[in-house]
């Protein structure tokens, strides 16, 4: 066994010419690098949030836009379904309107007793399809007198009414759901004159029965 001299280090072996500071060993790289490649690293990052930040405001603007076009197309949509329904009411209004004369010619055989036969099969067919298509007709005597749906072609004065009324219709009036097509034409009466109202009349006349039954008004 050999015996190690304290105090003494193994040296490493220095080759021939080489000076004593090549046989010590080299140092770590510095750490004066790590700052340059952090900030390399935040320009980066720096970058990718730019882009990221770039293309969250084109998705916003795409998506408005998307959503501006949507609403274009809903508003398109809900106009020409408008405007489709309403052609064809008014398609079939016209349709109506040019058949209302027919009907009134059917209205005065029937009044006549000359709707018969196959005439009558005829007619009565016709104002089935009619009914389907929405025509109602409208304007019954004694019903108040409406400007708005009647047309008076006569006037005259009864006691017996405590407004206008239409007392004779001379034409029957036809609608399309809200839409009038035709007013009813009517022959109007007004009350009389200087004339009591009918309604009056009669409550007068029920008291009066009323204290005949009653043995009179109370005396004082």
């Amino acid at each position: 066994m050999t015996e190690e001299t304290p105090g003494f280090e193994e040296q490493p072996d220095v080759p021939s010419g080489a000076t004593p500071e090549d046989a010590e060993p080299k140092a770590a790289p510095t750490e004066g690098a790590a700052p340059a490649g952090d900030a390399a690293a935040a320009a980066q990052t720096a970058g990718l949030t730019a882009q990221l930040d770039q293309v969250r405001t084109a998705l916003s603007e795409r998506t408005a836009d998307l959503q501006r076009l949507q609403a274009e197309y809903q508003n398109y949509r809900r106009r020409v379904e408008r405007d489709r329904i309403a052609v064809k009411e008014i398609a079939i209004a016209n349709l109506l309107t040019e058949l209302l004369p027919v009907l009134d010619n059917i209205a005065r055989a029937r009044d006549h007793g000359e709707l018969v036969g196959g005439f009558k099969s005829v007619a009565e067919s016709l104002e089935t399809v009619a009914a389907k298509m929405g025509l109602q007709q409208f304007g019954k005597e004694g019903e108040p007198f409406d400007p708005m749906i009647h047309e008076a072609l006569m006037h005259s004065y009864a006691p017996d009414v405590t407004e206008t009324t239409c007392v004779a219709i001379l034409q029957p009036g036809y609608r399309i759901g809200e839409r009038t097509i035709r007013p009813a034409r009517v022959a109007v009466a007004e009350p009389q004159p200087g004339a009591q109202p009918a309604k009056a009349d009669e409550a007068e006349a029920a008291s009066a029965a009323d204290d005949k039954e009653s043995g009179g008004p109370d005396e004082g």
